[in-house]
């Protein structure tokens, strides 16, 4: 009995430092307590703004081709190109995923990226958006929701990095 309690403490021990190890391979950068992307990309001004919108409409449509809820706006008052972008995150083999939804901008040379929340489409899950950064932060702590949270963060991680690096080929920076 005794050695089937050290062999579990073992395990358990492993399990949980494994966990939060593989956490700190992912890279998810936060401010104020959030999951914010920022990145300078051109110059510090929007010089003609129907062309920098078409620009981000054309990267929408190529970073974003599941989603019917993508959209990039224009404020002229501002000078500034904002919208939503949403995509999938597969997390099993079996099928499920999650959409991933976030409000971005771009003003003064930065695009912004902020306001994530994630939505999981599996049986037996409610199929609602909640904000992702409790389930990032419990993950952190070695806490994960699901044996599919290591793929939700690192399919974060990964789309947002791929997004970031070709948003300059769509403005013709």
């Amino acid at each position: 009995m005794r050695l089937l309690s050290i062999i579990f403490g073992l395990a358990f021990h492993s399990t949980h430092a494994f966990s939060q190890n593989d956490s700190t391979k992912i890279v998810i950068p936060m401010k104020d307590g959030k999951v914010f992307y920022e990145r300078s990309i051109g110059t510090s001004q929007i010089e003609n703004l129907t062309k920098t919108k078409a620009g981000f409409t054309e990267w929408s449509k190529h970073s974003f081709p599941d989603s019917k809820e993508s959209v990039v706006k224009a404020d002229k008052e501002k000078n500034m190109v904002f919208g939503t972008g949403v995509f999938k995150i597969v997390t099993s083999e079996s099928g499920n995923y999650y959409w991933m939804k976030f409000n971005w901008r771009y003003l003064d040379g930065r695009f912004q990226a902020y306001d994530f929340y994630e939505k999981p489409i599996e049986k037996g899950i409610s199929n609602e958006y909640s904000k992702i950064e409790y389930r990032w932060w419990d993950f952190r702590q070695g806490k994960p929701w699901s044996a599919e949270d290591q793929k939700l963060f690192t399919g974060i991680e990964t789309g947002m990095n791929t997004f970031l690096s070709t948003i300059e080929n769509y403005l013709g920076k």
